[in-house]
């Protein structure tokens, strides 16, 4: 496999690379890279076959999207690549700064349809550009109505100002009832789920990973290397000055339990037996399971970027991939213990019965 085995986003037209590229490290920040060497990644990217580029109207401030749209502008790629931003974050008390104890506008932020039509304008002034491929919602408000989405969306699908829609870090349920509603009144519908998922985080299995799968919906990890655990570089015991899990960050020290570097254990020994690194196994594994589309991979260097787009060549077999299952298994909630053969051989006078697509 390549950047160029193109696969398409969900139950969807729109035609994607196996590994997307984001875009956080692009602009203003203390562990991102600096505006020469943003572009040295955006054009290896590009250069490898890649095309799927993602970025956030609150990454560095807009600075992220400011510089994305340049990189676009300048090597005149609009009509190869696919574009994505996302909205949801407050525009006026953003959490990645300072500001954010100050308080600010309530409707500069959220999924309401007045916040979406700010963001959209805004990010399309910085992008530089008249549409937006691949509009996300970053994160769901716990408030507006699965209704107002997928209308305010879809019209926005209509109108020619984005292509399509998708949902980041929501519930199932919401995005299930979306996809719904949208199939029902006859409009455009959400086609993808972003979620963190990765051999350390796989709690989105239960529950967002089927709801995918059933309504056409692509999954895109983000985070498929755990904010960098899994790419080896951290040591059990001393874990200070390493990385950017070293400091603040959003994950905490929640990345470093004892379950985890039992997990890392197993992704190095595969490494060492395959003859690559462990971010590869990692991001292999991701790509390897039901349903997903394109994980999400970052890089700070070219270097780093050039290691992670080498997972696309990486096939694990089906004892290696059993091995990396077996240990990052995650315990079982109430949905899995329902869906399990032993309730259905219940269910079903103690006969085997496999389901559609299974």
């Amino acid at each position: 496999m390549s950047l160029t085995h193109y696969r398409t986003l969900g139950r969807s037209g729109l035609v994607v690379s196996p590994l997307a590229l984001g875009t956080m490290t692009f602009g203003p920040g203390a562990w991102n890279a600096d505006d020469a060497t943003a572009r040295a990644v955006f054009d290896a990217y590009r250069d490898a076959g890649g095309n799927f580029i993602d970025t956030a109207d609150i990454y560095s401030g807009g600075g992220s999207e400011a510089l994305v749209g340049r990189f676009i502008k300048e090597t005149g790629a609009r009509d190869e690549l696919v574009l994505a931003t996302k909205f949801g974050f407050n525009g006026a008390a953003s959490p990645l700064t300072a500001t954010q104890a100050g308080g600010g506008n309530p409707n500069a932020g959220g999924a309401g349809a007045k916040n979406i039509h700010r963001a959209l304008d805004a990010s399309l002034r910085r992008l530089g550009t008249d549409y937006i491929d691949l509009y996300w919602m970053h994160i769901w408000d716990g408030v507006t109505p699965a209704e107002e989405l997928v209308e305010t969306l879809g019209a926005l699908v209509r109108a020619g100002k984005i292509r399509y829609y998708a949902f980041s870090d929501m519930p199932a349920w919401l995005a299930m009832k979306a996809a719904t509603i949208a199939a029902a009144r006859g409009i455009p519908g959400p086609i993808a789920m972003q979620v963190e998922y990765s051999l350390v985080a796989r709690d989105v299995e239960a529950e967002h990973v089927p709801a995918a799968r059933d309504a056409g919906m692509g999954v895109q990890p983000w985070s498929p290397l755990a904010g960098g655990f899994l790419s080896g570089k951290y040591r059990r015991g001393d874990t200070a000055g390493t990385g950017r899990l070293s400091g603040a960050n959003p994950f905490g020290d929640s990345k470093f339990a004892d379950r985890n570097w039992d997990v890392l254990d197993v992704v190095k020994t595969i490494a060492v037996e395959v003859g690559c690194t462990p971010a590869q196994v990692a991001l292999a594994w991701t790509m390897a399971k039901p349903g997903v589309t394109a994980p999400l991979i970052g890089a700070r260097t070219v270097e780093q970027l050039t290691g992670n787009l080498a997972a696309a060549s990486l096939t694990l077999d089906h004892e290696r991939m059993a091995r990396l299952d077996e240990v990052s298994a995650p315990p079982p909630g109430f949905s899995a213990g329902l869906a399990s053969l032993a309730i259905r051989r219940m269910v079903f006078g103690n006969r085997d019965v496999r389901g559609w697509g299974e």
